[in-house]
């Protein structure tokens, strides 16, 4: 995952039913925004251009929404686990499961993800 550094994910650009959570990270952003920038805090999921790749990484089943502008020092993204993670909006909660290729890259990569309830 993202160190954040200066990077910043967009907010999503439209907020009605094309809102995407990344499934990993919790990011949630427009399912064209996912398709043509990727993820921020997952890039090696290498979403960028390739559909396919959104639909197995993102889900529309998510619940609430907190925009994080500090992830280093916000108390919400400590208790979120976001503190890693560059600033942007991101679900509360995740109700999804990873294909098992997608599972694969995280855990060749030793990343640890869980369901968010």
């Amino acid at each position: 995952m993202s160190e954040g550094g200066d990077q910043v994910a967009q907010p999503p650009t439209d907020l009605g039913k094309s809102l995407r959570c990344c499934v990993p990270c919790r990011l949630i952003k427009s399912f064209d925004q996912f398709y043509e920038q990727g993820c921020e805090n997952c890039p090696y999921l290498d979403m960028e251009n390739d559909r396919e790749r959104v639909f197995d990484c993102t889900t529309s089943e998510f619940k609430g929404m907190v925009s994080v502008v500090d992830p280093s020092t916000s108390w919400c993204a400590k208790w979120l686990r976001l503190k890693k993670f560059v600033p942007g909006c991101y679900a509360l909660s995740v109700q999804a499961e990873l294909p098992q290729h997608i599972e694969d890259i995280l855990d060749n990569r030793g990343i640890k993800w869980r369901l968010q309830d």
